[in-house]
């Protein structure tokens, strides 16, 4: 996970209303609609599901003022599991938000009903640790089909996998140990189980993308751009076999092809007005084959086409905002966003 200052005076944010989670019906306002974008809105302490014109339809957590366990603190992740919301607390670290400048621990991974209620969770609010049930900056969930949860650990330097019990089932990465051997990390940001059972795994610290065989717990395939990749934050498997990779560090997202060559980049900080390094955290092929790029420190979320047409864009060009009617009001270092019913590219929770 990338981190920045924001700029005191910036937040474009007036009598902030602090809601409990909310479902909004009505015209263009179904919940858990196919189509519909889940935002993981980082800075927000939120989650919200949007409309494709940006109407807020439902969300989780109460703002960026409120550091209570009934938000998710500096969230990174977020994916619809039938009609719950899988969610990664990362937390805030110190002196990256002025409301919380000595930083805000969350590290829990929970799964919560469309009324707001937490109806699993591992990790525990406000606690850092490795032992079993805590965790140390989790920055990324993934459900699988035998209903399992795969939690990267990123402060823990550990991606595990772990059962509804709360058992951990699997784990690759020595706990707290970084390093580029044998069943080492260095601050991985993201793990996604393939169908072929090899883990995915954008190993951000070592500037790389890993396949591991999870049985063997051996590197199959690393993916390095020909060395050009600067701090990777995702990673997931098109169906023509190319890897999708948001290149934070070098503010682009790319893919290679099997033989590590960039078939495909677009940089996302080329506009007028760009922050200079918005360090782009997720990035997520949709079966139409446009990509829906969490453009961070540009406090948006855009959707681009093949021919890297900016097609539609959720929230404000480097400004930083907050509102809960629409995207239009603001949103702030959103760090993933994906297309409900659409999970081309990661592993499928249905």
């Amino acid at each position: 996970m990338q981190v920045q200052k924001a700029v005191l005076g910036t937040v474009a944010i007036c009598a902030i209303m602090l809601v409990s989670p909310v479902l909004a019906q009505g015209e263009d306002g179904t919940f858990n609609k196919r189509g519909n974008v889940l935002i993981a809105d980082q800075f927000n302490n939120r989650v919200i599901e949007i409309n494709k014109k940006g109407k807020i339809v439902w969300s989780f957590g109460l703002g960026p003022t409120n550091f209570s366990s009934k938000s998710i603190l500096g969230v990174n992740d977020a994916e619809r599991v039938g009609e719950d919301t899988l969610m990664a607390g990362t937390g805030i670290p110190p002196g990256v938000d002025p409301h919380c400048n000595n930083g805000c621990a969350d590290n829990r991974v929970i799964l919560v009903d469309p009324n707001g209620k937490i109806i699993w969770q591992y990790g525990q609010f406000g606690i850092t640790g490795s032992t079993p049930n805590e965790l140390n900056a989790p920055v990324q969930a993934t459900y699988t089909k035998k209903k399992t949860v795969f939690i990267t650990d990123q402060g823990n330097q550990r991606v595990i996998e772990v059962d509804k019990k709360g058992d951990i089932l699997w784990q690759y990465g020595m706990t707290g140990i970084a390093g580029s051997g044998y069943d080492q990390l260095n601050s991985p940001n993201s793990a996604e189980l393939l169908k072929n059972g090899v883990v995915l795994i954008a190993d951000e610290g070592n500037n790389r993308v890993i396949e591991v065989d999870k049985h063997s717990k051996q590197v199959v395939a690393t993916f390095t751009a020909q060395g050009t990749l600067n701090a990777p934050a995702f990673a997931s498997l098109l169906p023509n076999g190319q890897i999708l990779i948001p290149d934070g560090g070098n503010n682009r997202v790319i893919t290679v092809d099997s033989n590590d060559n960039v078939q495909f980049q677009y940089f996302t900080n080329q506009q007028q007005g760009s922050n200079p390094n918005p360090a782009p955290s997720q990035a997520v092929e949709t079966k139409s084959g446009d990509i829906v790029i969490s453009d961070q420190f540009n406090n948006r979320v855009i959707v681009i086409d093949a021919n890297q047409d900016l097609l539609k864009q959720y929230g404000n060009l480097n400004v930083i905002g907050y509102g809960i009617r629409n995207t239009k009001q603001g949103l702030y270092a959103p760090y993933g966003a994906k297309v409900i019913g659409d999970y081309t590219g990661l592993t499928n929770p249905n």
